[in-house]
């Protein structure tokens, strides 16, 4: 073999190296999803929206919840047996409020157990898809977030307060028309919030759960850690199997060109007793 030719040979190795482990992430991705549901006697759905960065310019790209993702999740619902339990491991920022309801629904008419696994985050519509869990599964640290809808870049309940301490002559037609918005968004969403906790939560109970959620009393971003869900008296547990966190840890973050956090990827016990 040539100079030339090892000189390709190293070209063609490195160029398919990317796509080697591509492929073998996804094996051991495929394998643990069905060790999991082996073990558990489920239908494992994963939901999970990692930030993509572009390599032109490095413009960051926000992936979400959208009309695709309720599709495939409904598709994976409909090829599993209704007394099948479902297991979702939901990791998003949200969504689309019309994908996240449209899961949600179909969790709530699942006759099995519906279980959602919410390892790091589920903000927004990952919430209102978990209000139709049976139960959910979150670590110490792991959080969950408002539902409150969002009118383009303003919070509908913020254009509301702000609507209501001003003079309605001072006002603007748009301003009028976005308030209206706001009003009937608040309400659909606080609707569906309520369908969900139905059968699961006493009536109070569930229309108080919803009214919180949906009103607006935090800002959108604004964490519900375990012991904050638990305390509004949310269903929650914090018995998170391992296999869901290791199998998250499948899913990582795209490689950037120096790692932000970093450290040895192994168990480290005390050892000086």
């Amino acid at each position: 073999m040539g100079y030339l030719d090892l000189i390709w040979l190293l070209f063609i190795l490195s160029a398919l190296q990317p796509v080697l482990k591509q492929k073998m992430l996804e094996s051991a991705r495929q394998k643990l999803i069905a060790r999991i549901e082996k073990k558990r006697n489920s239908r494992l759905i994963l939901l999970i929206h990692r930030q993509e960065t572009m390599s032109f310019l490095g413009f960051p790209v926000f992936r979400y919840i959208d009309i695709h993702d309720s599709e495939e999740v409904l598709r994976a619902i409909h090829l599993t047996d209704p007394e099948i339990p479902l297991d979702i491991v939901l990791h998003t920022p949200g969504g689309l409020v019309l994908a996240s309801l449209q899961i949600a629904r179909a969790l709530k008419k699942h006759k099995g157990k519906v279980t959602v696994f919410v390892p790091h985050y589920a903000m927004s519509g990952g919430t209102l898809i978990a209000l139709a869990a049976d139960e959910i599964v979150m670590t110490e640290s792991s959080v969950l977030g408002p539902i409150d809808p969002q009118l383009g870049e303003y919070p509908a309940a913020s254009l509301l307060r702000t609507i209501a301490q001003k003079p309605i002559d001072k006002l603007e037609d748009k301003t009028l028309i976005l308030g209206d918005m706001a009003k009937m968004a608040i309400k659909q969403v606080e609707e569906a919030a309520y369908e969900l906790l139905q059968g699961n939560y006493e009536e109070e109970k569930a229309r108080e759960l919803a009214k919180i959620l949906s009103e607006g009393r935090w800002t959108h971003d604004y964490p519900l850690t375990f012991s904050k869900a638990s305390k509004l008296g949310l269903k929650v547990s914090k018995e998170m199997p391992a296999e869901i966190l290791q199998l998250l840890s499948l899913y990582p973050q795209p490689v950037r060109k120096t790692p932000s956090v970093e450290y040895l990827p192994i168990p480290r016990k005390n050892t000086s007793k």
